[in-house]
């Protein structure tokens, strides 16, 4: 089986490419302090989005037009790049589709997802009137190199995750930790403990003042309550954007 190369962009942005396909999941580059490039420098075939809110639906049309390539989104978000003139493929939630590098399952997400479509016009009340309506947000289980990578997407902690760990096995999964909109850092360690995926990694924090958490603190909770002898074996990776990790 080929290797599976993650490189983490910030926030929730993830780059996958297993040598022959690549991927990015919620490209927000423009505009996001944390990001390690911008997108003119994206060389990938699909784009897969979350939801619709601006930190991540981001850069995706420009990229996907610049590359030809695919967004893969729930239904409604997917109808929406299309009529931007994006190639996409729509899916929804507990649907799952064979792509050219592997399956791709969409699960459910706590969380908002309209379209801010007035995201270019400046002000907040702009943004607001301009609020189209996005469908539901999602997380995605995708099959790469071998590898199974859950991207919980932006969400609440909910008790399904269990499922998600005992049915679909992830080898790797990457969980928000800021708190206020998503999951913060307890909530977080509860769904590594319930996904039980061997290799949990934290997104959606410091991007914001309002999401700040220390993801070095949230790492040592992890290994100290999962990764020992007397846990199930759960390590964390903190990653810096620009970081790339072989799995």
């Amino acid at each position: 089986m080929c290797a599976l190369r993650l490189t983490y962009h910030g926030h929730s942005c993830f780059e996958l490419s297993d040598g022959s396909h690549s991927l990015i999941v919620d490209p927000f580059l423009s505009g996001n302090p944390q990001a390690d490039v911008g997108p003119e420098k994206i060389r990938v075939q699909f784009v897969l989005l979350t939801h619709g809110h601006g930190d991540h639906l981001g850069d995706a049309l420009e990229i996907a037009r610049r590359n030809q390539a695919t967004i893969v989104a729930p239904y409604e978000l997917a109808a929406f790049c299309q009529s931007q003139g994006a190639e996409a493929h729509a899916m929804h939630i507990g649907g799952s589709w064979h792509f050219p590098f592997g399956r791709v399952k969409l699960t459910m997400a706590l969380h908002g997802a309209a379209i801010e479509a007035g995201a270019d016009s400046g002000s907040r009340a702009d943004r607001a009137a301009g609020l189209l309506y996005g469908g539901n947000p999602c997380g995605y289980l995708v099959d790469m190199g071998g590898k199974r990578v859950y991207h919980a997407g932006d969400t609440g902690l909910f008790g399904d995750m269990a499922l998600i760990g005992r049915l679909e096995h992830p080898d790797v999964a990457l969980l928000p930790i800021g708190d206020n909109f998503v999951m913060g850092p307890q909530d977080a360690l509860e769904a590594a403990r319930m996904l039980q995926a061997p290799l949990v990694i934290p997104m959606h924090y410091n991007t914001f003042p309002v999401i700040r958490q220390d993801a070095e603190v949230f790492g040592a909770e992890v290994e100290a309550e999962l990764g020992g002898a007397a846990g199930p074996g759960i390590h964390c990776r903190v990653m810096a954007p620009g970081d790339v990790l072989e799995l």
